[in-house]
């Protein structure tokens, strides 16, 4: 049909694969979405008392603008079976981060993560945990690859 719009992208649930389009998150929506993971399923109001301090003068309608934006793109489920919406997060923070520092590899390190973590390492302040776990990644690829 002449004119005819072309059907919207598949759903992240109809091709099982979120793309790297669906992991773009503003940051105002990386709020919402840590509200969920550290103080779980919750109404909008539940959700308004996790987030950070600088979100929490914000409107109860903001939330829920973000909040349906987040299903929309996946990340969020909401139980309407209530008058007060229940929403939860469907994807887990790890997920969510392995897409996103993917992404962050191949955007600024050109897919080399070897680039990214020494960058990480010579340029941010590490605690002396950090660092012994550190060490010990190394040793575990060294006994790995003992020709290296």
């Amino acid at each position: 049909m002449a004119g005819a719009r072309p059907p919207p992208p598949a759903s992240p649930t109809e091709n099982n694969a979120m793309t790297q389009h669906e992991y773009e998150l503003g940051e105002a929506e990386l709020d919402v979405l840590r509200a969920l993971w550290d103080g779980g399923p919750g109404t909008v109001r539940e959700v308004m008392q996790h987030l950070p301090a600088r979100r929490r003068g914000v409107a109860y309608t903001t939330v829920q603008t973000l909040l349906n934006r987040l299903e929309t793109k996946g990340y969020v489920t909401s139980d309407k079976s209530d008058v007060a919406h229940v929403f939860r997060a469907k994807l887990t923070r790890e997920r969510v981060r392995r897409a996103r520092m993917k992404t962050l590899v191949g955007q600024l390190y050109d897919g080399a993560a070897g680039a990214l973590a020494l960058h990480l390492v010579k340029t941010q302040k590490l605690s002396r945990a950090e660092i012994a776990e550190l060490h010990r990644l190394v040793e575990e690829l060294d006994e790995d690859n003992p020709n290296t």
